[in-house]
């Protein structure tokens, strides 16, 4: 069996803002996760969970507090100048907002085609204009619009500008920061539709970050849930969707609706009570504890580890610490877990 090649690693990353001398936000708090070529690994959560910060700090657009980011083999935030610059042709980034992310007072063309400029790809204006044609009509726009500007498109037209932009560079990695949270939820799924293309098209790796866990189900291969800065839960798409473990993971996944109305009225609900902490001022212990219908005296006192429950499934709860909760009551809820599939 061939061996995945891991293109991305993250290792005990953490990104704090420091705010005065007393005040420090965990926006991002030790988390560990790698990603595979050719994957698309979707990071999800609510708002204020530090998704979108992880793929700032990754792609260095925020400095690490500490931990390591390694791309393709090297340290990213440990790059000299040289290698920074042939580090972010590799690696782009898709931002959430449509309408902020574009300059207003630049055409079409010229967005996509000013990366080829700084790189000094496609030297003449002859072949980035070839460029930018191909890579419209690779979004599903056509050449027509390279001389327009940005308010004269739709969102989801943006979006697809967006992607051309990324796409400029023929880059091996794309950070997604929620890019459809943004579009009405009638194009979210033709922009879903159109990366997935792409990547098999380009042979394209995705850091998928959303919020909608429904719609990351779709194109992600592998998935992490977060919740204020730490991970929860991290496994492949079909076993998080069939037996989430961790009661953060099952309660997210409870609020998706589900299209038979029969089905939906019988189905049991898991409620998360409360707001979610400060990350300024985090609860001890486990940081879900608060909000969690399982909490005991364990959670506050110490962090969960992170342990691999089953193949390929990782979770940080103490409900499935044997040392704990016994090796017996462990094994009944992973059990459980099995059976609600």
């Amino acid at each position: 069996m061939m061996t995945k090649k891991v293109l991305l690693q993250v290792k005990n990353l953490q990104k704090f803002f420091y705010m005065g001398k007393k005040k420090t936000l965990k926006a991002v708090d030790g988390i560990s996760f790698d990603v595979y070529k050719g994957e698309t690994f979707g990071l999800v959560g609510e708002s204020g969970c530090g998704k979108s910060t992880t793929g700032r700090t990754i792609i260095g657009l925020y400095s690490k507090t500490s931990g390591n980011v390694v791309f393709d083999g090297k340290d990213v935030h440990a790059l000299n100048e040289k290698e920074q610059f042939s580090f972010h042709k590799n690696m782009q980034m898709i931002f959430q907002d449509p309408y902020a992310s574009l300059n207003p007072r630049s055409t079409v063309k010229e967005i996509i085609s000013e990366p080829m400029e700084v790189h000094g790809i496609y030297r003449t204006s002859k072949e980035r204009t070839a460029r930018v044609y191909q890579l419209l009509e690779d979004v599903g726009l056509n050449r027509e619009h390279a001389n327009r500007y940005p308010h004269e498109f739709s969102g989801g037209q943006r979006q697809r500008i967006g992607i051309a932009r990324a796409l400029a560079l023929d880059p091996d990695f794309i950070i997604a920061d929620e890019p459809i949270s943004a579009l009405d939820v009638s194009v979210q799924a033709q922009v879903v539709n159109l990366m997935k293309r792409l990547q098999k098209e380009k042979g394209l790796t995705y850091l998928f970050i959303a919020h909608d866990l429904s719609m990351v189900k779709h194109i992600s291969d592998r998935i992490g849930v977060m919740y204020l800065g730490r991970m929860m839960e991290l496994t492949e798409s079909k076993s998080l969707y069939k037996k989430p473990l961790h009661p953060y993971t099952q309660a997210l996944l409870s609020a998706i609706p589900i299209p038979d109305p029969d089905v939906e009225d019988k189905r049991e609900r898991q409620i998360v009570k409360g707001e979610i902490p400060s990350p300024i001022n985090p609860p001890s212990g486990c940081v879900f504890r608060t909000r969690c219908p399982h909490a005991m005296e364990a959670c506050s006192k110490s962090v969960p580890q992170w342990q691999e429950v089953e193949s390929k499934h990782y979770v940080a709860c103490h409900l499935y610490n044997e040392s704990i909760v016994g090796a017996d009551k462990a094994k009944e809820l992973v059990a459980a877990a099995n059976e609600s599939d």
